[in-house]
């Protein structure tokens, strides 16, 4: 039964009067509460006449939360993710049976995650949303509350806010102005506030690198990106949205008023112990504001690059680039692809007592010890080519570049590099041998080029078998064939893939393992260079070397067991190797 219909339904039924209906649509338009709660609240219906009504058009038994205790056990069965995403509520379990409390029993998805997650049967009961909702908030308040790594305490909104001449309980102000404007809702509220707690603690939990909270025109929801796929994981009451926006952008110390323009911010917390950096970006769309949460976790950040996947030839070849005393060593590949986290692995490598490293970042993800981390700011003019001039005046003896998006920051990184310092940076192309044409695009002389770059890395991560649920499959020779992928590389070797288990979310994958190809500039590769030879020329010529592509690095990260045909495929393409 759509919500949409409710009211014409009671209407029909004679419970409720044409001008009852009339004024409180007027209401849920105002405010976005739940129809059924509207009426009863204004005496129009009472909630046990509400309750009957739905019983009968669900043909299910009814229940009123607000009549019964649950026992606390009860809250244990079901996951919290899954309580708050679906709008549920357990009551009993009897054996294998779980009642559950549903305003619309007919969420065939949320029985079906609700099976899956216990193992139990579900016995669906007909409750009204604003009581379902009510019982969460009392019930798992409790639950919610025990995060306490990331109670008000713990977020440093002090520091940040202070500095711009707020307090705290301007704060509450400004949320109360804002609150007139979109509903009354109370962002500060402590339901909001645990619930956005819940989403922060979840996610971080979860391992997930982003949380974007989403608006449209019928929908309100928040998704995870998790080993770089997105998966939606919280659909909370659309009534909400306003409330729970609001709530970030206060976290992060946004302006709550300016639903207009794009604000960045900063939230700081920490989760079971740990100090987590959030990035908060906030952009207009037409249905409201899209809140992107970027989780740097200090603690998740992997330095060992044998652990990140490289196999020992293309480790070899780039340890031996950033072990010479001058000249660039460059990491490509698109957003998400672990360059930055190549990078730091690459610092801490060289970070000795005995070296001074410089970095200019947009933004400084993670702090290094003993390695001095520059944030650039262009609304001044702090780029990274006028970052890069400055670091040169201080003596260093490496310096990392964040990224090379123009030819005034390649001019500079190259100046560096010939003048006695090892440059490390990242620029956006998607391979290796591109990268050189790509430089040349920008205006860089050949003999530059030839005379600057020690290597050019490029990589993709691609999600890792879970370990959990790994099990030997049969090799799709049809879906080989249309990745141009020769059978014969897989010939007496098992080929693996996830089935779905509760470790992964039913997903097949756990964690991420990185792909590569890394061009070694040496001799022949320089003459390539000075001639201005075509990026085939200077493919061909890399793999008389020993160079593989990423689909090849790809094929042997499958062969170990570690990925699958189709994460690779996904990663790189059908095109020809």
């Amino acid at each position: 039964m759509k919500k949409a219909k409710i009211g014409l339904l009671l209407l029909k039924a004679g419970l409720i009067n044409e001008e009852q209906l009339k004024k409180s649509l007027e209401i849920q338009e105002e405010t976005g509460r739940k129809l059924g709660g509207i009426l009863a609240g204004l005496g129009f219906i009472t909630r046990s006449e509400l309750l009957d009504f739905l019983s009968n058009q669900f043909h299910i038994a009814s229940v009123d939360l607000r009549a019964i205790v649950v026992d606390g056990n009860i809250l244990k069965i079901l996951p919290k993710e899954l309580v708050y995403r679906h709008q549920i509520f357990p009551i009993k379990k009897i054996g294998k049976v779980l009642t559950l409390a549903m305003a619309n029993p007919e969420d065939i998805d949320a029985i079906e995650e609700v099976k899956f997650a216990t193992g139990c049967q579900v016995n669906p009961v007909i409750a009204t949303a604003d009581d379902i909702e009510q019982a969460i908030m009392d019930y798992y308040e409790e639950i919610v509350t025990d995060i306490q790594t990331i109670d008000e305490e713990d977020i440093d909104i002090g520091d940040d806010l202070l500095g711009e001449g707020f307090e705290e309980g301007d704060l509450q102000l400004i949320s109360s102005e804002l609150d007139v404007d979109i509903g009354r809702i109370d962002s500060n509220s402590k339901p909001i506030v645990n619930y956005v707690n819940f989403m922060i603690a979840d996610a971080v939990r979860k391992g997930a690198s982003d949380i974007h909270v989403e608006i449209y025109e019928n929908l309100f929801r928040i998704r995870y990106r998790i080993d770089g796929v997105l998966r939606e994981v919280l659909k909370p009451d659309s009534t909400k949205k306003y409330s729970i926006i609001t709530r970030i952008k206060t976290m992060a110390a946004l302006d709550i008023t300016d639903r207009r323009h794009t604000q960045d911010g900063r939230i700081r917390v920490s989760v079971d112990k740990n100090p987590i950096d959030l990035r908060v970006s906030s952009i207009p769309v037409i249905n409201g504001e899209k809140i992107v949460l970027r989780i740097l976790d200090q603690s998740s950040l992997m330095l060992d690059m044998t652990s990140l996947g490289f196999e020992p030839d293309n480790l070899k070849k780039f340890n031996n680039a950033i072990g010479q005393p001058y000249g660039i060593v460059l990491v490509t590949g698109p957003t998400g692809s672990g360059k930055s986290t190549t990078l730091y692995s690459a610092m801490s490598r060289l970070n000795t007592p005995d070296v001074q490293i410089l970095t200019a970042e947009d933004p400084v993800e993670y702090n290094l010890y003993g390695i001095n981390q520059v944030q650039v700011n262009p609304e001044i003019g702090f780029t990274f080519a006028e970052a890069m001039k400055a670091f040169l005046r201080q003596g260093p003896d490496i310096v990392m570049v964040g990224e090379i998006r123009d030819s005034e920051t390649v001019q500079t990184a190259i100046r560096a590099a010939l003048t006695g310092h090892l440059v490390l940076s990242t620029i956006h192309t998607n391979d290796a041998p591109s990268t050189i044409n790509r430089l040349a695009d920008m205006g860089i002389q050949p003999f530059l080029l030839a005379a600057a770059l020690n290597l050019i890395q490029a990589q993709r991560l691609v999600r890792r078998i879970c370990s959990n649920c790994k099990a030997e499959v049969k090799i799709d020779k049809d879906l080989l064939k249309e990745a141009n992928i020769d059978p014969e590389v897989f010939k007496d070797k098992p080929i693996y893939k996830g089935t779905g288990c509760g470790v992964c979310g039913g997903t097949g994958y756990k964690g991420r393992v990185a792909i590569t190809e890394v061009l070694e500039i040496d001799a022949k590769m320089r003459e390539l260079i000075l001639k201005s030879a075509p990026t085939e020329d200077i493919k061909k010529e890399a793999k008389k070397s020993g160079f593989k592509t990423l689909k090849e690095d790809g094929l042997v990260k499958i062969s170990n067991g570690l990925t699958t045909v189709e994460e690779i495929i996904r990663e790189t393409g059908i095109e020809e190797s």
